[in-house]
């Protein structure tokens, strides 16, 4: 393994932390080709590329991944494969100088979406010796990695876990994403901006995104004037949400907010409109992939907040979203697809910026970092992504883009 010492990894991220105050402001929308992949690195493929790179060590990143390939969120972890794999693929066929080797043979490790799972995943890799390990999507599960990587001076980058704790866990931990603060804070800008002055919330008491973004969209209400009427618990496993549903109604709310995954999703908005709630329904980035099948209509005037809309019409998410849709359809095309395939990307940059690719200068690099891929941020003091959030919505049963709100 190329890790260097922890304490060379700190020092290196409080030098990084120094020279990134001296950064400019976030980038603006990026300007890529249409055939181009993130301007961190070429994106030419070839049909015969493989994910491991052929010629010496000293340029090569070895990467673990983790994600859900099995459970109730699978589609998540589907989408994680498919774009790591193209990801790589392209970075090795390139001309890139860095080229990247995804242990485990190239393939995800699962968490199944479970927290234990996720541990014994994450040490499953160590045998393996990577220099950066992807992953995960969920913040109940990244946390609990994101400790052990911490322990061990390895550097993490998250895929869609927006629960603030998570990178507040150590220096070496950082995300592609925006957290859940700005995310329930234009959830709530949204939903004054729609003109709803009385919300009820029902969230998942044993998941950290929920709970995190429940209390970000309360504060971040409240502050705008919108009345907190009612607020509901649930659980992960729940499938009968008539309770919450009835007390909603009667809580006199005009406004839903419902933050959590969405394998639960089509059951409480049925069961919501069914109790006669006909307001808006509005959840996070994991309603993302929400099966609306036979319930289109349930779904209309229902919106949620992503990290970025297949339809945007950026040059680099055209670029990714044709290549995705060409090779794998557009099934399992969603936000966690985007992100993981930025991560891959990421690391290539973290490599040039920080003159190596063993693990402490990929955190040095990495520090600081502005990236322009399917996503355009930059990453801030406490290594969070300064980004743009989209709002989506339906239009029967098929989720649109509706706007970008930029931070």
């Amino acid at each position: 393994m190329k890790r260097k010492l922890l304490a060379f990894v700190l020092t290196s991220v409080l030098v990084g932390t120094m020279l990134a105050g001296c950064s400019g402001n976030p980038p603006q929308s990026s300007s890529s080709s249409p055939t181009a992949a993130p301007t961190t690195a070429s994106s030419e493929s070839s049909s015969g590329s493989d994910t491991s790179a052929a010629d010496g060590e000293d340029n090569i990143i070895r990467i673990g991944v983790v994600g859900s390939l099995t459970g109730g969120s699978a589609i998540y972890g589907q989408g994680a494969q498919n774009s790591v794999t193209m990801a790589a693929e392209e970075i090795n066929a390139s001309d890139s100088p860095i080229k990247v080797e995804i242990v485990n043979g190239g393939k995800v490790v699962d968490d199944a979406g479970d927290a234990k799972q996720a541990v014994n995943a994450y040490n499953s890799l160590e045998p393996e010796k990577p220099e950066a390990i992807v992953g995960a999507f969920f913040s109940s599960i990244t946390i609990p990695m994101a400790e052990l990587a911490n322990e061990q001076g390895m550097l993490l980058l998250a895929t869609g876990a927006t629960n603030v704790k998570v990178t507040q866990i150590g220096p070496t931990i950082f995300r592609d994403n925006f957290i859940d603060p700005f995310q329930g804070e234009m959830a709530a800008n949204f939903a004054k901006e729609i003109g709803a002055t009385k919300a009820a919330i029902v969230y998942a008491k044993d998941d950290d995104y929920s709970n995190g973004l429940k209390d970000a969209f309360i504060e971040s209400a409240t502050k705008i004037g919108i009345e907190i009427v009612y607020t509901g618990e649930c659980t992960t496993k729940d499938t009968d949400f008539t309770a919450q549903a009835s007390k909603v109604v009667d809580s006199g709310a005009d406004f839903l907010f419902y933050p959590a995954f969405l394998d639960t999703v089509p059951l409480i908005v049925q069961q919501v409109r069914d109790a006669g709630f006909d307001g808006p329904i509005m959840g996070g980035d994991g309603w993302d992939g929400a099966d609306t099948s036979g319930l289109e209509s349930y779904f209309e005037n229902c919106y949620f907040t992503n990290h970025y809309s297949s339809e945007d019409t950026s040059p680099a998410v055209q670029a990714f979203v044709t290549k995705y849709t060409e090779r794998y359809g557009a099934d399992t095309l969603n936000a966690c697809a985007a992100l993981y395939y930025d991560a891959i990307y990421m690391l290539v940059e973290a490599a040039k910026r920080g003159g190596g690719t063993d693990t402490a200068s990929l955190v040095k690099g990495m520090t600081g970092m502005s990236f322009s891929g399917v996503g355009t941020f930059t990453l801030d003091e406490n290594r969070n992504a300064i980004k743009a959030v989209v709002i989506n919505t339906y239009v029967d049963g098929k989720v649109k883009w509706l706007k970008t709100l930029e931070p």
